[in-house]
């Protein structure tokens, strides 16, 4: 399982910087027409995702010990989104032997 996890969260890292870069290179995110900044499912597909980033870094708050590596997590996470989350669920499935139960990486050591 713990192979899997890493697998699946690298393949997630990789595509949401690619997707980003490509993305970058062709609109700044400044630059994006009020036309789409204004519709309301983009609201909401924003507000959906940063609901689950918060979601996401309660479970990072709970892990981390300390209070500046949990600031530091949570300013990463609402800036880069799914793309800090998979580094961060990828640094915790590499703390752990590829045998390890999943709740060696779930709960706090």
């Amino acid at each position: 399982m713990i192979w899997f996890l890493r697998i699946l969260f690298a393949v997630i890292f990789v595509g949401m910087v690619a997707v980003s870069i490509y993305a970058s290179l062709h609109t700044a995110i400044w630059q994006l027409p009020p036309s789409l900044t204004g519709d309301r499912w983009f609201q909401a597909t924003l507000f959906d995702a940063y609901f689950g980033f918060l979601t996401f870094f309660i479970w990072v708050a709970y892990k981390e010990a300390n209070l500046a590596r949990s600031v530091l997590w949570f300013v990463l996470i609402m800036l880069f989104g799914n793309m800090a989350m998979s580094a961060y669920a990828l640094i915790q499935l590499c703390k752990v032997r590829a045998d390890a139960p999943l709740r060696d990486v779930l709960l706090r050591s």
